[in-house]
């Protein structure tokens, strides 16, 4: 059995190495080549898998450690009995976080007063529901649109796309990238949007129309950027014009590797018979990462901001960003993975 393994997923090296040969390779790098003999892949985002890359290889499982699989060619997969595997869930509790972080830091640096504002989530899976968890915490009005969560549970817990812009001065996107996600925050998505309100895009990059956000900007309070087109070679100038730029790591935060990680290997053993792995996680390589429950309720704006960037500074990110925006994989790559919050 051979595994070609993206060597930038984390806890990987060591795991597989008593039950199969395993190859580790730059996600970006991997060629059809490399996987001709493969049976599985453990990726990232960083790689295509359509049919240039898997036609007339031995590829019959492909594992992704990540919550998105827009990088994967769904239906090339199901055609050729290509089982594909995502790690539904695994960074929410980091890119919850990252969200909270740097709203209250934008909101600090600029003055902007929160307490009266709306809160509306747009996508509500596992990101967008612990998103939603911390703003009720906070004391927030949350407005939610999710179309296929209201189709299947009924429409009284969410609002339509337009009535959340309308009413919500944060907006915050946590929706996959699909056909009907594509550029959805265009021009008339910002038009509806309140002067003074704040967005935040925390997804992909590919749902946003970053010439008409550009065109926009003057009537935001505050744009929040993590994830963006074309991917690493980005639009510089939205990025000098945005008050928080990262070069997606939302999500990287120490429990939602070891998540991503734990899911992929999983999944590649109970695919292939491996018993001693079906329940495997990987242990902490270092102390003071478990995730800390934070006690907010109560607290005033300043100290909520005081207790987000004192767990995660976010414009440590964002400054190194802008300084070599050029590094945008290394920095990802090199990232210190951050410990997670919560609130119960």
């Amino acid at each position: 059995m051979k595994i070609v393994a993206d060597s930038n997923v984390p806890f990987l090296n060591g795991v597989f190495e008593p039950y199969a040969e395993v190859v580790y390779i730059d996600g970006k790098k991997i060629s059809r080549q490399d996987i001709l003999d493969a049976d599985a892949m453990i990726i990232r985002t960083r790689t295509r898998c359509d049919r240039n890359l898997l036609e007339g290889t031995n590829v019959k499982m492909i594992a992704t450690a990540t919550i998105g699989t827009d990088h994967i060619d769904l239906k090339y997969c199901s055609d050729n009995g290509i089982e594909v595997h995502n790690a539904e869930g695994c960074n929410a509790g980091g890119v919850m976080q990252y969200v909270f972080s740097a709203l209250y830091g934008v909101a600090a640096r600029k003055a902007i007063k929160l307490d009266d504002f709306t809160f509306g989530i747009v996508g509500v899976g596992h990101v967008g529901s612990l998103v939603e968890k911390m703003a009720r915490c906070l004391g927030f009005k949350v407005l939610l649109c999710d179309p296929p969560r209201a189709a299947a549970e009924g429409e009284e817990a969410f609002c339509s796309l337009e009535y959340l812009l309308a009413h919500s001065q944060i907006v915050t996107m946590h929706v996959p990238l699909d056909e009907t996600t594509r550029n959805m925050a265009d021009k008339d998505f910002f038009d509806l949007m309140p002067v003074g309100s704040i967005f935040i895009n925390a997804s992909r990059g590919e749902i946003v129309d970053e010439d008409a956000l550009m065109q926009s900007l003057p009537k935001f309070g505050g744009v929040i950027i993590d994830t963006w087109k074309n991917e690493p070679d980005i639009n510089e100038k939205l990025m000098d014009m945005v008050d928080i730029a990262t070069p997606h790591i939302a999500g990287y935060s120490y429990q939602g590797k070891q998540n991503g990680s734990a899911a992929s290997v999983q999944a590649v053993a109970r695919h292939f018979g491996i018993e001693q792995l079906y329940d495997f996680y990987p242990e902490a390589d270092k102390s003071g990462h478990e995730p800390v429950q934070l006690d907010l309720k109560g607290k005033k704006q300043g100290e909520v901001a005081a207790v987000f960037q004192y767990n995660y500074p976010i414009f440590t990110d964002d400054f190194r960003f802008r300084m070599q925006p050029g590094n945008f994989e290394r920095m990802r790559s090199e990232y210190q993975y951050r410990r997670e919050i919560y609130v119960e």
